[in-house]
């Protein structure tokens, strides 16, 4: 006897799903609610993400959604999961709006910890060229350089370093977010009253000489450096300084760095060219946990992954932050659905 198979895409007379925001964060201590918060917690439980959604072939429980068609997702297996919900066929996500969320190392030249920064480019820090600092020449000033390039701060001579010369996307290390919806998503968000916390408030005055980093958190404009390896130091901040600058031609500043965000993009890019999502409602919203170098006078070793109460207080602003954004979205869904939102922008 011989049983009939059932095609794990099975068609359904159910209509498809159209999430108006997705909010995409990249991991969770334990479980969604009720405990330690991770970066996903807060969003679940003040949005009421209480309905659970499967996704066609992720066994575990990644989606989350609420009355008003707000969704959140956890990626629990990395952009495998991103993958699999935008060839999910129950799912329409071509207005889907998407705001990728999370905790980051901020720049004490920009900012301090417990700030969030909205994004206008994502730039790729892992493909490079690397010379140990102790071997380099006397006039460099570290060791990282673009591929094909023959010394820091020099964008390479032949694109195909990076890239086919047919696909533009491939050819630059900075990957641009709609800066129209960018700088709507700041205007609306930068009034949001944020957390602050009183050991925060103290170390804040060790950053003698760092301006920025003295202040209180705030939501501003700045862009996302993601690379897989956890750097730090004062010699590789000012790397990811000259980098951003370099590969968005001067106009950017970097502020948060992470170890994901470039690979988020990347995944964002290819399911745009499969024509399942619109990479131009696209938004990226990163919190500081702890600075990208240590304060004055602190051993590099002691500050090096030290996120103490900045990790819960940047959980806790990168929602905040995001909240009036989705609030906007959903109260004029009948607008935004069809008309992307843009603020009039500034300069860097």
């Amino acid at each position: 006897m011989t049983t009939a198979l059932v095609p794990y895409f099975a068609a359904t007379a159910a209509p498809r799903l159209e999430p108006k925001v997705i909010v995409v964060a990249g991991w969770e201590n334990g479980a969604d609610t009720g405990d330690a918060p991770g970066e996903y917690q807060f969003w679940v439980e003040r949005l009421h993400l209480d309905k659970r959604v499967p996704v066609t072939g992720i066994p575990t429980q990644i989606l989350r959604s609420n009355k008003d068609g707000v969704y959140g997702l956890v990626l629990k297996d990395g952009v495998t999961d991103l993958a699999a919900l935008a060839l999910d066929p129950h799912f329409d996500l071509h207005h889907t709006y998407w705001i990728f969320t999370g905790i980051s190392g901020v720049n004490p030249n920009v900012a301090s910890a417990g700030s969030v920064a909205w994004a206008r480019w994502v730039v790729d820090g892992d493909a490079l060229r690397e010379i140990d600092d102790r071997t380099i020449p006397k006039d460099w000033p570290y060791g990282l350089y673009a591929i094909g390039a023959d010394k820091p701060n020099t964008l390479p001579s032949d694109p195909n370093h990076y890239g086919s010369v047919t696909d533009v996307e491939e050819l630059t290390k900075a990957y641009p977010l709609n800066r129209g919806l960018e700088h709507w998503a700041y205007i609306i968000s930068r009034t949001a009253p944020l957390r602050d916390d009183p050991t925060l408030a103290e170390r804040r005055a060790q950053w003698a000489g760092y301006p920025n980093a003295q202040k209180p958190p705030v939501i501003l404009e700045g862009e996302t450096l993601g690379a897989l390896r956890y750097w730090h130091g004062a010699q590789r901040n000012t790397w990811a300084e000259d980098w951003v600058r370099l590969w968005t031609r001067n106009q950017g500043q970097f502020v948060m760095t992470n170890e994901e965000s470039q690979t988020n993009q990347v995944e964002m890019r290819l399911l745009a060219r499969f024509g399942v999502i619109d990479p131009q409602r696209i938004m990226v919203l990163r919190s500081g946990s702890n600075f990208s170098m240590p304060p004055p006078h602190m051993s590099i070793t002691k500050s090096m992954g030290d996120e103490g109460p900045g990790q819960v207080v940047a959980f806790d602003n990168n929602e905040r932050a995001g909240a009036p954004v989705i609030a906007e979205l959903v109260a004029h869904w009948d607008r935004y659905r069809t008309h992307i939102p843009s603020g009039a922008t500034t300069a860097p």
